[in-house]
């Protein structure tokens, strides 16, 4: 779908596969399994990189894949746009108007998708059963490296650093508020599923792969996260693994070891 986005001030690309049964079921409502890329990709890497579309064949619920920009980071920015709102206050609407949705949800992230799968059930208590995060961004004030780190991938990406959180220094509340880790208390009431790899490549990856800092990066990040989520006694799965690099073969992998927690969210009820 190409969807005008006020929130956005332009259009924004959606992928959307149906329940095998939309058509023959008419008066039916379907729960919705949102699937949210990382940085530097698009809404069509679920379907290009998974096997999303085999793998929900039987699912009956819709399966959401929206755009959240190159690196829009799942979030309102301070100056700029404002990704949270186009994804859980207009997406939904025009998915319940048009598309028959419930207001049951669950919500997967790769990568940058990771942060946005986290802080969306955190900001927003009770509107997805299950939040899952592949190798995802968890973190970002683990160290004032971090957060430097950040500021740069948005700078490398064209985009004005500062106007996404503010100044990690003097904007504190403002990138508390779009951090995993102190969100995480908020996350009680929704089952988890945490992943994440070592950076040492595997047999999944090609002949000649190398260590991965990004994703060793995101190891340490995820650790934390997971001691935090251990200290508040969440309803979490945890899966940090080794080998594994920040490749697509890996949340492959994961999809598949989610799958039940995420189907069962959202057939519950």
């Amino acid at each position: 779908m190409t969807v005008r986005s006020p929130a956005i001030g332009t259009d924004v690309q959606v992928r959307l596969l149906l329940p095998s049964r939309f058509t023959s079921a008419p008066d039916r409502r379907w729960p919705s399994l949102y699937l949210l890329h990382g940085c530097c990709d698009s809404y069509v890497s679920w379907t290009r990189s998974t096997d999303i579309e085999r793998l929900s064949r039987d699912l009956d619920a819709l399966v959401v894949m929206p755009d959240g920009g190159n690196a829009g980071f799942y979030s309102d920015w301070v100056s700029g746009p404002h990704w949270e709102t186009f994804h859980l206050q207009e997406l939904p609407g025009l998915l319940k108007e048009r598309f028959r949705a419930n207001d049951r949800r669950a919500v997967v992230g790769v990568s940058m998708g990771g942060l946005g799968s986290l802080g969306y059930a955190a900001r927003h208590p009770g509107m997805f059963t299950v939040a899952a995060s592949f190798s995802g961004i968890v973190n970002t004030r683990l160290a004032p490296a971090e957060s430097q780190a950040y500021l740069g991938l948005l700078q490398s990406q064209g985009e004005d650093p500062h106007g996404l959180w503010g100044d990690p220094d003097t904007d504190v509340d403002v990138w508390r508020a779009h951090n995993p880790y102190d969100l995480a208390a908020k996350l009680a009431g929704t089952r988890l599923y945490i992943s994440a790899g070592s950076g040492q490549p595997g047999p999944l990856d090609t002949a000649g792969a190398t260590f991965d800092q990004t994703e060793s990066a995101l190891r340490a990040e995820n650790e934390v996260f997971v001691m935090r989520v251990r200290e508040l006694h969440l309803d979490a799965q945890i899966d940090l693994y080794s080998p594994g690099t920040h490749n697509w073969v890996y949340w492959q992998r994961e999809l598949h070891k989610a799958w039940p927690l995420l189907s069962h969210g959202l057939q519950d009820g």
